[in-house]
């Protein structure tokens, strides 16, 4: 059977632009998902994201000229806004256009409601597909979380027109509210340009977190481990919307900073910086990108990911297993997805046992690491399952029509 070419319409969140200059977690996978579609002969892309810069070759559409990543902790009275607008004008282009085959969004929290809301209502919208990428269903309704799922919301939605959705792990896709189940597809793994993560076989004396700092991706074990274990840390990421060393240390030191009623700031100021600054060997280098990043994990003697939730995925340890750099995570959520203990790093129940396998970290084979993630985890496996979901929407919607 041949299939016909698909125009996507791809909706990335407002925050952060593609390419990925610093920190980026959904926009890092949609920037593989597309180069990867890219290469496909029957597949279109076009992009709906900010314009403040634009990927080679897609069509990008912007409301917003700008990233919008610095209001992304604002009020929600103004950070809805600035989603809601970003989704009410691809709608409209999408709805005028009227060549668009189908939907992919990956606006968490809000496109779930309003995507469902807008295919139940609109005849001339093209089916959507919804990728949730996390945080986990099920979730404790925190403030330090930044942004959970309201599955209240999503248990209220009765009728999705011609709404679908994945995840991104199975483990996820288990603890999707009920009325969820019947429109979710297969769960697709994220996936990395493996090509472009340079393999180190001899590794360094340092363990890494790459990671925005949250008591739930549990850098406070890291440090307390490796200060424990007099072990040489090296850690990165955003704090809040803080993504440069400099600016990190001017804020903590004022006082009447605003970002003192920021959770993820106060998480960094009270139990990681008491570290940072009593022990030369545990070290902060801000948000890391392209050769300082790679560089950064390739070297590492393993990435660190004491994660205390339910983690939906974790693109940062596929890339460190890219790079041949073991993972020591905890057994929650999707690592035993990714981790195949005893070969590509190891698997922890207990902070003890985690400790333990710091110390153990040798026993691992960096190629097998890097094995890992060209059999499972690629950018081309990645977009090929993902086209696979957009003919069986397709599909699911054509037998509707008969």
């Amino acid at each position: 059977m041949i299939q016909k070419k698909l125009r996507i319409a791809l909706i990335a969140p407002p925050w952060l632009a593609l390419p990925v200059k610093e920190y980026g977690g959904i926009e890092l996978v949609l920037q593989g998902l597309i180069s990867a579609l890219q290469s496909h002969e029957n597949i279109e892309v076009e992009l709906f994201a900010n314009g403040q810069r634009t990927l080679r070759g897609v069509k990008t559409h912007s409301l917003f000229k700008k990233e919008q990543f610095e209001h992304i902790n604002e009020p929600y009275f103004e950070s809805y806004a600035i989603v809601r607008a970003h989704l009410e004008f691809a709608y409209n282009y999408i709805k005028k256009a009227g060549n668009f085959d189908l939907i992919h969004d990956h606006v968490p929290h809000i496109g779930p409601a309003f995507w469902s809301m807008a295919s139940s209502h609109t005849k001339e919208l093209p089916p959507v597909l919804h990728t949730f990428h996390g945080p986990p269903f099920t979730a404790a309704d925190s403030t330090d979380f930044g942004s959970v799922y309201n599955t209240k919301d999503l248990e209220q939605i009765q009728d999705f027109g011609s709404w679908y959705a994945n995840c991104i792990s199975e483990v996820m896709a288990l603890s999707a509210p009920e009325n969820i189940k019947p429109r979710l597809l297969r769960s697709v793994h994220n996936g990395v340009a493996v090509k472009d993560f340079p393999f180190v076989a001899k590794k360094k004396e340092y363990f890494v977190t790459l990671a925005r700092f949250a008591s739930y991706k549990g850098q406070h074990i890291a440090v307390e481990a490796a200060a424990k274990l007099k072990k040489r840390l090296r850690m990165a990421g955003p704090v809040s919307n803080i993504g440069s060393n400099r600016k990190l240390l001017l804020e903590l030191s004022n006082p009447t900073s605003h970002y003192r009623n920021d959770a993820q700031f106060m998480y960094y100021s009270d139990k990681i910086l008491p570290y940072v600054l009593q022990n030369p060997r545990i070290t902060y280098s801000g948000s890391l990108s392209g050769k300082r990043k790679m560089k950064f994990l390739s070297e590492a003697k393993a990435l660190l990911f004491p994660v205390t939730w339910d983690e939906p995925f974790g693109v940062s340890v596929i890339e460190a297993l890219a790079c041949g750099t073991p993972v020591i995570a905890m057994n929650r959520g999707a690592m035993p997805e990714i981790i195949q203990h005893g070969v590509n790093g190891f698997l922890a129940n207990t902070v003890e046992e985690f400790e333990q396998y710091m110390l153990r970290i040798d026993e691992i084979n960096p190629e097998d690491c890097r094995q890992s993630v060209i059999d499972q985890f690629s950018n081309t496996a990645m977009a090929e399952k993902y086209i696979s979901c957009y003919y069986e929407v397709l599909e699911r919607e054509a037998l509707k029509s008969k």
